[in-house]
């Protein structure tokens, strides 16, 4: 089922209130003081528990590859991101509203149909070991999920928009998984990298809070670095001028 107009409208805020539920678990609340149990013990060191009791690593060892993963997790989020808003635009990107002046077949778009949502799951999939477990797994699933619903609300709008020709590039290009080479002949769009660093700030920024804090293995010093990341972006996002791109395959 596909995202509905208010959905697609105020995705940003329905994603920050899906990352708040996360880190916040209120649900964890009732039962964690009534036991005194450490409610807001992340991901992170609760599987590393896991990984030593089964002997699979030291504690150490299994905290350092637990914070690689989320590493690689949110590098990779963060460069779809950026490749994605390259040749979408930034003024697309941030848009309430669908665009659809001219197919994009370029950069990402060339071996998956959303990018930016692509990366914004790989983010997810990272920070999410900052979450309480059941925070980090009501996360996931709920952006997968949403994710999900928002490509399917693009799809007939550039059907109807563009129609053989969107067909035939949604059979060619898988919708998320990226194919391994290009799928389609490239457009000729050139990108925009500058404005695509600026828009998609916070997914950079929250990568090099984990790369240079990580190491430090303190989940406070690291939520509090993530959220001046998102602090920052916003600001920079509200000076960034209003652009109107007209190339589009995707929304945010």
């Amino acid at each position: 089922m596909s995202a509905t107009r208010f959905e697609y409208r105020f995705r940003f805020a329905i994603h920050a209130v899906i990352y708040m539920l996360g880190f916040w678990s209120p649900w964890l609340f009732v039962n964690g003081l009534a036991s005194g149990a450490n409610i807001d013990e992340p991901s992170w060191l609760a599987l590393s528990t896991i990984f030593f009791r089964q002997g699979w690593l030291t504690y150490n060892g299994a905290v350092i590859a637990l914070l690689v993963v989320a590493l690689v997790f949110t590098a990779l989020g963060a460069w779809f991101r950026v490749w994605g808003a390259a040749y979408v635009g930034s003024g697309v990107v941030q848009s309430p509203a669908m665009h659809g002046e001219a197919m994009l077949a370029d950069g990402p778009y060339r071996r998956t149909r959303n990018p930016l949502y692509l990366g914004t799951l790989l983010h997810t999939i990272g920070i999410a070991l900052l979450m309480p477990p059941s925070g980090a797994v009501f996360a996931v699933v709920l952006l997968w999920v949403f994710q999900v619903r928002l490509a399917l609300a693009e799809e007939p709008f550039l059907a109807a928009r563009f129609g053989q020709a969107y067909l035939d590039y949604k059979q060619a290009v898988p919708r998320f998984l990226p194919a391994p080479t290009p799928q389609v002949a490239a457009a000729g769009q050139k990108p925009h990298w500058l404005q695509a660093v600026l828009g998609e700030l916070y997914f950079i920024l929250a990568f090099l809070v984990l790369a240079v804090f990580g190491w430090g293995f303190d989940k406070t010093t690291i939520r509090q670095g993530i959220l001046i990341s998102l602090g920052v972006w916003l600001i920079v996002r509200a000076l960034m001028p209003r652009v109107t791109e007209t190339p589009v395959t995707e929304g945010a």
